[in-house]
């Protein structure tokens, strides 16, 4: 199960990411096999919460981890439960002193931004097959935005991507790296 999990998550990372280009930083750490995809079988927040200061310490102490996707697909299936352990998640950071060293970002199934309709095309930039935290060192962040050529039109460009390829689609790749690989 946590092999099919793992796949429809890379999936995910090629297809809606990296082929969409939503994010221009990925390719190369997919490339360089240095994301690290981990399923957690975590139920309780308690228990996600020791995964994810388990995997900040493994990334803390890696130097071949550029990133980790944390999945947590038995745990926070509630979109808005989800946003809520965001905070917990900052805090986690905080306590450890790591607050300016990694991040976390959010990917949920059901992913809203606060300023849109709950099926408004431009959530698909963060919806994901299963809830994902996403750990980021804000050092490489900031190096790859610093050589980028204009990290700001990114959102936009993303919004004006999805809004081409309208709802309908976008459900329809989601869905697709859900079923079982082909091959």
């Amino acid at each position: 199960m946590e092999n099919n999990i793992i796949d429809s998550v890379q999936r995910w990372l090629q297809t809606m990411v990296i082929d969409l280009n939503l994010c221009p930083f990925a390719k190369r750490e997919l490339i360089k096999n240095r994301i690290r995809f981990t399923v957690s079988d975590a139920t309780t927040e308690i228990q996600l919460l020791a995964a994810l200061q388990s995997e900040l310490e493994r990334l803390n102490v890696s130097d071949l981890i550029e990133t980790t996707l944390l999945i947590h697909p038995y745990i926070l299936q509630d979109f808005y439960d989800y946003n809520d352990f965001l905070n917990t998640a900052d805090e986690l950071l905080l306590s450890m002193k790591l607050d300016g060293i990694y991040q976390v970002a959010s990917f949920h199934p059901d992913y809203q931004f606060s300023d849109t309709a709950q099926d408004d095309v431009e959530n698909y930039s963060n919806k994901s097959p299963y809830p994902i935290l996403h750990l980021l060192r804000e050092a490489s962040l900031e190096h790859a935005i610093a050589s980028h050529p204009d990290t700001l039109e990114i959102p936009d460009n993303n919004i004006a991507q999805l809004n081409k390829l309208g709802s309908g689609v976008m459900q329809a790749l989601l869905q697709d790296c859900l079923l079982p690989r082909k091959d």
